[in-house]
Order: C-alpha cells, then structure tokens, then sequence
C-alpha cells in the first residue's frame, strides 16, 4: 500500500451575511403565541395589516440571508478553487489516467486545497476496496449522502457510524479500504478515538475538516481544509453553513472520481433502475411489448389476408408490422389507415398487396437504444406506435403510446392534446 507521509491542506475564509439585530426579534411572549396557533395560508388573500406585511417580510428576508450565507461558504470554496487555478497556468484538461500516482507531498504543508483535492482524487482512484465514509450528529448526515454518492456513480462505498464501529462495526473494514472523515472541528470525541485504528490497520483517511491542525487533520493523509466557516444560525451553533460546504466538497469529490473513472450514463443506469430517474434511464427493450404480443405479418399479403389470418384476442396494438421474406421489417400498417380506405370508399383496396398502401421504411427504435429517444420520437413526430428492431432491422417488439402515458406524462400529454385538437 502506498503511504502518503505527510499531510497537506488548504485553507478559506468563508464571508458570512450580516445578521439582523437583535432589536428585530419576536419577543418571547410573542413567539409563544404565535407558535401556539395554527398556521394556514391562502395564497388567494392580500394582506391586510402592515403588520402582517411587516411579519412575512422579515421571514423572507431571514431566509434570504441564510441560503446568502450557506451559498457564501460554497462560493468561497469555488472561487479559491479558481484562483489556485488560474495560478496554475493554462494546461489541457486532465484525462486522469488511473495508473498515475498519488503526488509525492511535501513537509512544509503549503499545499493548496486544489493541490489536496487532487491527491484526494487520486487516492480515491487507487482505492482497491470500499470507501468508507465517517461522521457523527450532522456531519454524519451528510456522510450518508456523500457515501450514496460515490456508490451511485461508480465508487463503492458505505457509511460507518462511529458509535458502532467500536461496537463491533470496525471488522467492516478491509486493508484495501479508505476512509473519508467528516468533523468542521476536527474533535469530536466518537471520531477522534477511531483515528489509532484506522493508523493500526493502515487504512489511509481523507479528512474534510475545519482545522488541518485538528486531531483528525494530524491524523489523515489528505487534508481538504474548509476554514473556520460561521454558521447561518443566528447563535452560530447549529450546523449549517459548514455543513452545507462540507456536502458540497464530498459531492465534488464523488463527482470528480467518477467522471475520471469514465462512468457513463449506462453505468449510471445500472444503479437507479426505480423511480422516475430509473424510468429515464431504462432502455427500449424495458417498455416494448413482446414479439408474440404483437402484429406482424408478411408484406406480400393482401389487406384482407393480413387481417383475417392475424387474428389477436384481448388488447392489442393499433399497428401491424410488415416484414420481408428474410423476416426484415419493411412497412407498417395501422388501423387509422384501414379506416382512411373506408372513409375514402376504397373498399377495392382491401384485396390488393398491403405493401401497396403501408407506411414504407417506418420510424424504428434500435434495442438497447434508452426510452428517452424512443418518448421523442413519438412525441416529436406525434406517431402513436414505434417498433423496436435489431442490428438487422428485424422487428423484436413495440413501443405503443399507451405503455408509456402513465410513465412520461409530461413528454407525451403534447402529443396528446395535439392529436386531439386534429
């Protein structure tokens, strides 16, 4: 295992907003009162006093100085990142090869937080295990989520509760593991008595941390120094503007790892196949319906041969598949067509060649090809069947439109309302 000897960091400063004074407050009688009603709202009612109008303005406006001071701490953050940048000078973007080294760190600790969250990086990459990710209170919080994160995109990974792991939860870890340890002080006692185990085990640490000189710091192999970042609680004490920072460099850092790691939006696939995100990303394949569900016959019948001999029982599709003798699909016929020759008293037509009046070289879907491209299709060419063929445009199944209303209803209601306005 490669050792990095020394530890580096960057710090920040984080600006904070100003904070109304005290004078603005709601006396405590007032609170109480207010809290003891039940609060509704119509959306439909102006407000009548200046009084009330007094009340959701200084709502509004505590809650715009404290997203303005949690967004301050990521602002910060990136434009250090930038600046450390731009000193850099102007080299090509990196393709981060996997096999590149962890950099050699020096002892003076200069390091800048792009030269820490580049060896943060490339620990991660070199990684042969799990990413464990580490934290107690609120910074446990936002472990869970940066460890879902890394997991979703590429990196295993898993969240440790401290007070477990020295409740038997430390034989988790294996020597190929790497820790990522959240604490903005650096201190805490359930982090803290954890660091001679993972030093024991050689388990290297990432540390996102307040202090690069805080126990945690002393102890980890990678530093990503936040800075002594004031809260945008009006007593500075709950957790919020560091922790919203310290969500903000794990997200950076999962992301990052992935997209050197190449994981592509079919990786991503595999890994949220539930939900709307999974129905997204879910392949044609997915929502067609079976071959043996489906119409097809040969292009060389006639109208009425196709549809006295293709006789399908319970709900079926409106379309026939039409294929050549090699078993390709050549055409596509529909019932709204059927109806168009009897609304036009081309009743004759019905035993010449369905190739005569099909729909030549229809639109088609590849297999494997994702849902996404298959619903644009259909919506943008306002079609209401589309067949999925292989490599050797042999039809496999269908896609019809009302497999598909109930899963993408916002894509395909303007095909709908406009079908219906014809």
């Amino acid at each position: 295992m490669t050792h990095i000897p020394t530890i580096i960091q960057a710090r920040i400063s984080i600006p904070v907003a100003p904070q109304p004074s005290s004078t603005s407050s709601s006396s405590p009688d007032t609170t109480t009162g207010m809290l003891s009603q039940e609060v509704t709202m119509d959306t439909s009612r102006t407000p009548s006093s200046a009084s009330e109008i007094a009340e959701i303005r200084g709502d509004a406006k505590r809650g715009y100085e404290i997203l303005r001071a949690e967004a301050a701490a990521i602002l910060s953050i990136a434009e250090r990142f930038d600046a450390e940048m731009d000193s850099l000078g102007t080299q090509e973007k990196e393709t981060f090869p996997l096999e590149r080294s962890v950099p050699t760190l020096r002892s003076d600790r200069s390091y800048s937080m792009v030269d820490s969250f580049h060896a943060a990086v490339r620990l991660v990459l070199r990684c042969r295990g799990d990413v464990v990710v580490t934290g107690i209170g609120k910074a446990g919080h936002v472990g869970r989520k940066i460890s879902a994160t890394f997991a979703s995109t590429g990196t295993r990974s898993f969240f440790l509760h401290p007070a477990e792991a020295v409740h038997g939860d430390l034989g988790r870890l294996g020597p190929d593991d790497l820790v990522l340890a959240l604490s903005q002080s650096g201190e805490t006692e359930e982090m803290t008595r954890l660091l001679s185990f993972f030093s024991q085990q050689e388990i290297p640490v990432i540390a996102i941390t307040g202090r690069c000189e805080s126990r945690l710091g002393r102890a980890s192999r990678v530093v990503l120094e936040l800075g002594q970042i004031p809260e945008a609680c009006r007593l500075d004490l709950a957790p919020s503007s560091s922790t919203t920072a310290m969500l903000a460099m794990g997200d950076a850092l999962a992301l990052v790892v992935s997209e050197a790691k190449c994981f592509e939006r079919g990786d991503f696939s595999k890994f949220h196949p539930a939900g709307n995100l999974g129905k997204r990303l879910a392949k044609v394949d997915d929502f067609a319906r079976a071959l043996t569900y489906c119409r097809v016959s040969s292009d060389s019948l006639s109208i009425r041969g196709v549809f006295t001999t293709h006789v399908m029982p319970g709900r079926r599709s409106g379309a026939m598949m039409l294929t050549d003798a090699e078993g390709r699909l050549t055409g596509i016929f529909t019932d709204s067509d059927l109806a168009k020759l009897f609304e036009q008293r081309q009743e004759t037509m019905l035993d010449h060649t369905i190739s005569e009046v099909m729909t030549h070289t229809p639109l088609t879907v590849r297999s494997g090809a994702p849902i996404s491209e298959a619903v644009h299709l259909m919506a943008s060419r306002k079609i209401s069947e589309l067949p999925v063929v292989d490599a050797e445009n042999r039809p496999i199944g269908l896609i019809d439109i009302t497999d598909l209303l109930a899963a993408f209803p916002k894509e395909l209601g303007e095909k709908n309302r406009s079908d219906r306005s014809l």
